[in-house]
């Protein structure tokens, strides 16, 4: 039978290989994603969802949110936000990139 710390010491085992196998996708993305002075953050307008991910994480208030209607033939809804990149605010850091969970920001070249 399993006891109580035989439990806990595979369960912090567990987390830690997850915490590890995270960490290190997230470097491979970063260093996949192109970034620096000659590019600039894009939002795909479709795949944005408003959740305020990038401007939290951007440092240089290179991104603001804008309302939009939504397409909907069912419903009508005035409060539907999305982002939009500031271009000569952004220095190219590719925080945006990394923080957005619908992959709507890509670098693009200037």
């Amino acid at each position: 039978m399993t006891g109580a710390d035989e439990l806990r010491k595979r369960r912090e085992q567990e987390a830690l290989r997850i915490r590890t196998a995270l960490n290190r996708q997230r470097g491979e993305q970063r260093a996949n994603t192109k970034g620096g002075e000659g590019t600039v953050a894009f939002v795909e307008e479709r795949k944005c969802i408003g959740c305020d991910q990038c401007t939290i994480v951007c440092d240089d208030d290179a991104i603001e949110l804008y309302h939009v209607d939504v397409r909907s033939p069912l419903m009508t809804v005035e409060s539907n936000r999305k982002a939009k990149i500031v271009r000569d605010a952004c220095t190219g850091c590719r925080l945006c990139v990394l923080a957005c969970p619908t992959d709507a920001i890509t670098m693009i070249d200037r």
